[in-house]
């Protein structure tokens, strides 16, 4: 069987969100298939060349994501489980990852003050400097990849893929 002649049972909506009815957005199985194989394609070959951004720093693509959170963040801070939630790792995987960059110097750790259970990680001046290092080189990336599309086009598809992912 194809995945364009399975049945169709709409999903509902994650917890907490909106309760409307999705039944009869989609009507055209191949259409959803082959879009969701363009959006997966799209993904895949971009993050492949933006990928290229990571190889000659010694800031890896993950080391970025977490600075990208804590940079933002007051006094270039964030709770660890603020950036664990902006990762798309596990959290296991973003502490072990945070404790390599507190020992190469890139960030610091201390406890919460407001939660003991927690922990505050701040974006050192070594780290800052490798952050923006990255960042001119990978925002130039975005931008070229992204210019093919058109400023309405492009918050068309901020919409449709917060939609996707189920936070419009």
């Amino acid at each position: 069987m194809w995945l364009d002649e399975v049945p169709c049972t709409p999903r509902k909506p994650p917890t907490g969100t909106s309760t409307r009815d999705y039944s009869g957005l989609m009507t055209d199985r191949r259409l959803a298939v082959a879009a969701w194989e363009s959006l997966f394609r799209a993904q895949h070959e971009v993050l492949h060349d933006i990928s290229g951004d990571f190889h000659d720093d010694d800031l890896a693509q993950a080391e970025y994501d977490v600075l990208l959170t804590v940079t933002r963040g007051e006094a270039r801070s964030a709770r660890l489980r603020d950036v664990t939630a902006n990762m798309l790792i596990s959290q296991p995987s973003v502490s072990r990852l945070v404790e390599r960059m507190v020992a190469r110097g890139m960030l610091t750790k201390c406890p919460d003050p407001q939660d003991g259970r927690g922990s505050i990680v701040t974006a050192t001046d070594q780290g800052i400097a490798a952050f923006r290092r990255v960042a001119t080189v990978h925002g130039r990336s975005i931008a070229e990849r992204m210019s093919v599309l058109s400023d309405d086009e492009l918050a068309l598809l901020q919409q449709l893929t917060a939609k996707l992912r189920g936070t419009l």
